[in-house]
């Protein structure tokens, strides 16, 4: 594994394995992260995430595999990993009845900081995520997103160089998932690296240079966003109907035209169909071929959903909004995992745009 560890990556894992009895929790999963990067791991519960951050954090020991951060080994330099990273989990690691200050100066002096310097080190922690206001405030007090700045602050005492953050917006209201946002970019222009898990789409969207897509222990995907997306077609064709009861005829004619499975949505009047790159219409040609590589032309997206608004047309079924556009992100871990992942809590795209 040596030969792949190179200075500018803060994790290199490759081949982790963890079990808990007969549930094998993790299976052979590869991890490569560069430093000063968000990388955003998603998958649904139960997926491996949380499993696979706590040996990445040196707090699991894997039965298989290697992993690497900085270039330690998790299992027989554990002690140089810990003192590289910090890791907040789904749930605050706060006490209630103290307060936010006497909660950092407290993490602070168990972490090795002597009295004044857990001290100092708390108020600037607390200057840096707007909370000197609530400094002296009890948790209990707390909002929930006060809280998870809180959590998060609490990490950071240290200046860890790689901060894992397990599902951070859980159960957050859509303004505090935008604070939390704000503090994970900050951390990342400071030159961190940030392992973010979650299971909301819109967050690795927001963040993430990077995405690897685990379900039931395994990567089944990894890249970009714009290369997970290409990965399950050339594009997707949205449409909504004038008449829900011309619905079940405009989707044989989406089959027929686009030569793609087309999906209805709980929308009555709504049908979406992802378009393959290889995609064959209904003359038994394969549209993926020629060098625009199925994207233009009579021959690709755009052609297709062109012949396919002008049959609807033909047909006489009224179309109130028709698009083609790269599939969503949901899309991709749908078509991924054969499940939707969970949806972002009301209004959070309107908060994290605000």
């Amino acid at each position: 594994m040596t030969e792949h560890t190179t200075s500018d990556l803060a994790i290199h894992a490759v081949g982790l394995v963890k079990s808990f009895g007969a549930n094998r929790a993790v299976d052979g999963v590869d991890l490569t992260v560069r430093q000063g990067t968000v990388y955003g791991v998603l998958g649904p519960n139960g997926a491996g995430k949380t499993t696979s951050v706590k040996m990445l954090a040196s707090l699991l020991r894997p039965d298989g595999g290697e992993a690497r951060i900085f270039g330690h080994d998790v299992v027989r330099e554990s002690d140089a990993v810990r003192r590289r990273v910090s890791l907040t989990g789904q749930y605050a690691s706060l006490d209630q009845d103290l307060t936010g200050m006497e909660n950092l100066v407290l993490l602070g002096r168990l972490t090795g900081h002597a009295k004044k310097g857990a001290r100092h080190r708390a108020g600037q922690i607390l200057e840096t995520f707007g909370l000197v206001e609530a400094a002296g405030r009890q948790v209990k007090d707390y909002s929930g997103g006060m809280r998870r700045r809180l959590d998060i602050a609490a990490s950071l005492l240290n200046a860890p160089d790689l901060l894992f953050l397990d599902e951070p917006t859980t159960g957050l209201d859509p303004r505090s998932r935008a604070q939390v946002w704000e503090i994970v970019r900050a951390l990342v222009a400071q030159g961190r690296t940030v392992l973010l898990t979650t299971q909301y789409l819109d967050e690795v969207d927001q963040l993430a240079s990077r995405i690897a897509v685990i379900d039931k222990g395994k990567v089944i995907a990894e890249g970009t966003k714009g290369e997970l997306k290409a990965s399950v077609g050339a594009g997707a064709v949205h449409l909504r109907l004038r008449d829900a009861v011309q619905r079940p005829e405009a989707e044989q004619v989406l089959a027929l035209t686009l030569g793609a499975e087309v999906q209805r949505e709980p929308d009555p009047l709504a049908l979406t169909a992802r378009i393959d790159n290889n995609s064959v219409n209904s003359n038994g040609d394969n549209n993926g071929d020629g060098d625009n590589g199925g994207d233009n032309g009579e021959g690709g997206a755009a052609g297709r959903a062109s012949r396919a608004l002008a049959e609807l047309a033909r047909r006489g079924i009224a179309v109130d909004s028709f698009s083609l556009g790269q599939p969503s992100l949901d899309e991709v871990f749908l078509a991924l995992t054969d499940r939707k992942a969970e949806p972002a809590p009301s209004g959070a795209r309107k908060e994290a745009a605000a």
